[in-house]
């Protein structure tokens, strides 16, 4: 029987500013947890983005008339829609309440501008230089356990039409976060034609399920026994082109294509 295991690392509140690689070790070493090869530690990237001064007053954002339009089409503070215009790569439309954006080749909600669990009166932004910041991480962790490991930077998303928040990488380092699984057959002989597994994103989710949304105060998750490759350097991207997504591909068609009567 196959067994993956995955602990939530409780810690302290992460500040502006602290050194989030020692609390991982630090809490690690505190509840004696054995650190192996081929172990992933998934990081929300909330609290990493608060370590990183990634916090904003949202009183002190002026916003801009294009800001002061948005908001008033999707019931939104204007400064937090500025925010979100200073973040986000392309503005995609929104819902009360929420944008839709792109961002570093990402559909994010609000270009991940985000309220909660930030201090009051702040909102936090994405952590900056997402790819450099989990390949330092792996290599101070893996320094100073001398075990290989793979470190994934995890935030929560949606799906569409479906209700709920699950788990996604944002970053990757150490080790492949797709597999191809294209020619390989399936139980009858079929061999898949299109087929690749999100494993970064499954493992994200498998963390999720500690992380939790509200006040859980579990930053970190260890996964072990799962099945990955480990890699200086991965050979699959996680990004897709907008012309092979099939939800993308499909909305620009009906933005740009003709209308049914």
């Amino acid at each position: 029987m196959e067994k993956i295991i995955c602990y939530g690392l409780k810690t302290p509140i992460i500040q502006p500013g602290d050194d989030i690689v020692q609390i991982i070790i630090d809490t690690i070493e505190t509840n004696k947890l054995q650190i192996n090869d081929g172990d992933v530690i998934v990081i929300a990237e909330t609290p990493l983005a608060i370590s990183q001064n990634r916090i904003i007053k949202l009183e002190s954002v002026k916003p801009s008339d294009e800001a002061e339009k948005l908001a008033k089409k999707y019931y939104m503070e204007p400064n937090f829609v500025e925010l979100i215009l200073n973040e986000a790569d392309k503005i995609l439309g929104g819902v009360n309440g929420v944008l839709l954006t792109e961002k570093n080749g990402f559909i994010h909600a609000n270009a991940g501008v985000d309220k909660s669990n930030a201090p009051p009166g702040f909102v936090v932004l994405l952590p900056k230089n997402l790819q450099e910041t989990a390949d330092n991480i792996r290599k101070k962790l893996q320094g100073h356990f001398k075990k290989k490991l793979a470190i994934i930077i995890a935030d929560s998303r949606t799906q569409p039409l479906k209700k709920g928040v699950i788990g996604g990488a944002l970053a990757v380092s150490g080790m492949e976060p797709i597999e191809d699984c294209r020619n390989k057959e399936d139980l009858y002989g079929y061999k898949l034609k299109y087929t690749y597994r999100a494993i970064a994103d499954d493992l994200s989710s498998l963390a999720q399920l500690l992380f939790g949304e509200t006040n859980q105060q579990i930053p970190v998750a260890i996964i072990q026994g799962a099945k990955i490759t480990l890699t200086e350097k991965s050979k699959e991207n996680m990004l897709i082109p907008k012309d092979q997504c099939l939800f993308m591909s499909i909305l620009e068609k009906e933005k740009s294509g003709p209308k049914l009567p």
